[in-house]
Formats: structure tokens, C-alpha cells, sequence
């Protein structure tokens, strides 16, 4: 694979980060109320927030949807362009930052010798603040614990429980459905569903070997326990956790899939083979579960949330109502 088609495909897991910022207030539709929650996810608290009705009652149980982001995305683009749409159509909406990105804390790594604890069990150590490290199992365990924190939520009806992803978060709802039977209903947009092309890639000298070497020497001390600042992909924000991407792949999981999915892509995808991604998971659920897979016509990847956000975002509402709430699609 050469560097600029390596490029291309890498670029398929959307730096949202191009286009967003975090801690921006959405501007909400009438109708659609908002409050910042903490969730913790293996002991590191995630910031996030939480979307609903404004004429939702104590004694409601609602379906519930959890949006995921991609690659270098923070939660300010989905509570602007998704979560409230979703929340006015009698939703309750989960979106979060992802540990160590946007306003979630870091996760943190000790540096020198560990004291000893006092009686209270307590510590005072170094330690490193790992920020903006791209690992899909640290980020597929993120999601799990939102579902956790969905799960505890009042007036949400926890047989109900949706997830929507999209571009690298596409992938992942795949594998955390498959996964985890809490899961009723999914969305998947533009989704890189494979992430052992980076391992393969020119970018990444020395390939698979040098990933498990390196998975050696982290575990007997001889390098960084966490990357940081290297195997840095052009365009987009963040460290690729490369030897953990190395078996990643949502896609060897469809076969799992045991519930509703909805999959969208672009027609003119210029990031990644549309037929190896959402396309091939497609193929792989279609007889077995309710699927539907719907290719835009004419538009690239990031058309999806521009010229095609309404539609995509209608397509998405429609497919929750008739799976979450039995209401017929258009």
C-alpha cells in the first residue's frame, strides 16, 4: 500500500476535531432540555451529556441512544448536529467524550516508584496524563460504560438501548452490539470497520512484527507503557495506539450481530472501499437480522454531514422508531 493511498484510508476514521470544538453549547430546538453528567469507565471519569424531552416525567421510559464519534472527534459536534434532533423526536441522548479527549479526564500513567499507601490507601505519585491516544479497546470500553451509565438512568426504558456511530465510531457500535446484548437497535455511518490496514501500512515500518515486538517490550518494561506522539497519522489529531489496533476488526464480529442495523454510506467514498466496510458487513447480517444499506448517491465521506446530514439523520430517526418504539418506517 502506498503512503497517499495509506492516507486515504486511514483518513476514514474522521478527525471530527476538523471540524468542532469542545465545550460549545448546542443551540436546542423548543422542546429539548440538557445536563452535563460524569460517566467512569475503569476509573477515569468521562464528561458528557445527556438530551431529552422537555415534557418527559418522572414516571417515562424512554428509549435511549448513544452517539459515538470517530477518530480526533469531541462530543460538541454530535450535541450540536445529532443529539438534539434525536432528543425532540422522544428520545433520551446520551453523547460523551471518549477518555483523555475533549473535556474527559486523562488517563494516567505512574512515572518513578509507587510509595507506600497510607491507611487510607491513598497515594502520592508522578504520573504522565495520557491525552488524545486513539485505542479502540480503551474507546469500545468507554462505550460499554455509557451503556452502564444509560442503564442507571431514570425514565429510560433499559430494554430499549440504542447505539449510533459514526466513521471510526461506525465500527465500533458494530463490535460493542455484537457483544453485548443490552444492545436493540443500531446505526452506522461512513464506518471504517477494519483497522489492521494501519498495521500494514508504509506508514507503519516494520508492519505486524514490529506491533507484537512492541507489545513485548510494553510488558516487560523495555519502552513506553502507552505511545504517545509517534506513528502520528497525517490530518488528523491524536496517537494511534497501533499494536492494540493490530486485531481490531468490527467487522469479524458481524457475524455476532443479533439485532437491527442500519448502514449508510457514500457512493463517492473517497476514504476507504466502501464494499470491504459497511458494504461486507452488510453481506454478513443481511439474511440473519433486520438490514438495510443505503448508499448516497454522488456524495463523498464528509458530505454526510454537511449536504446529507438532514436526510442521514432522518434515515437514522426512522430506523430508531421502528426498531425502538414499533413505529412503521416511510
Amino acid at each position: 500500500m502506498n503512503r497517499r493511498l495509506f492516507a486515504i484510508v486511514i483518513s476514514c476514521v474522521l478527525s471530527l476535531s476538523a471540524i468542532t470544538s469542545a465545550g460549545q453549547t448546542p443551540a436546542l430546538p423548543e422542546g429539548v432540555a440538557t445536563r452535563p453528567i460524569n460517566i467512569w469507565s475503569d476509573g477515569t471519569r468521562l464528561s458528557g451529556d445527556l438530551f431529552y424531552p422537555k415534557s418527559m416525567k418522572s414516571d417515562d421510559k424512554l428509549p435511549a441512544i448513544i452517539l459515538c464519534h470517530g477518530w480526533g472527534g469531541v462530543r460538541s459536534h454530535l450535541n450540536r448536529a445529532y443529539a438534539p434532533q434525536f432528543a425532540s423526536r422522544g428520545y433520551v441522548v446520551l453523547t460523551f467524550d471518549y477518555r483523555g479527549w475533549g473535556d474527559s479526564d486523562s488517563r494516567l500513567v505512574v512515572r518513578g516508584p509507587l510509595p507506600k499507601a497510607d491507611e487510607h490507601g491513598e497515594v502520592t505519585v508522578k504520573a504522565q496524563a495520557i491525552r488524545e491516544l486513539v485505542d479502540p479497546l480503551d474507546q469500545t470500553e468507554d462505550i460499554v460504560n455509557a451503556i452502564n451509565f444509560i442503564e442507571g438512568e431514570a425514565g429510560v426504558d433499559t430494554s430499549r438501548i440504542a447505539l449510533w456511530g459514526t466513521s471510526y465510531g461506525g465500527g465500533h457500535v458494530v463490535y460493542v452490539a455484537a457483544n453485548d446484548a443490552r444492545i436493540r437497535c443500531i446505526v452506522s455511518q461512513v464506518a471504517s470497520m477494519d483497522s489492521s490496514l494501519i498495521v500494514s501500512s508504509p506508514l507503519y515500518q516494520g508492519g505486524p512484527a514490529r506491533a507484537h515486538r512492541e507489545t513485548v517490550q510494553r510488558a516487560r518494561g523495555e519502552s513506553d507503557p502507552v505511545p504517545q506522539g509517534v506513528d502520528r497519522v497525517p490530518n488528523l489529531r491524536g496517537t494511534p495506539y497501533v499494536s492494540r489496533m493490530m486485531n481490531y476488526r468490527p467487522v469479524e464480529h458481524a457475524n455476532k450481530l443479533k439485532v437491527p442495523i442500519l448502514l449508510l454510506d457514500a457512493e463517492k467514498e473517497e476514504l476507504l472501499d466502501i464494499k470491504l466496510n459497511g458494504g461486507l458487513v452488510y453481506e454478513r447480517v443481511k439474511d440473519r437480522v433486520p438490514a438495510r444499506y443505503h448508499i448516497f448517491p454522488g456524495i463523498k465521506h464528509y458530505d454526510i454531514y454537511s449536504t446529507k446530514l438532514r436526510e442521514a439523520t432522518e434515515m437514522a430517526i426512522e430506523w430508531f422508531d421502528k426498531h425502538l418504539k414499533g413505529a412503521k418506517m416511510k
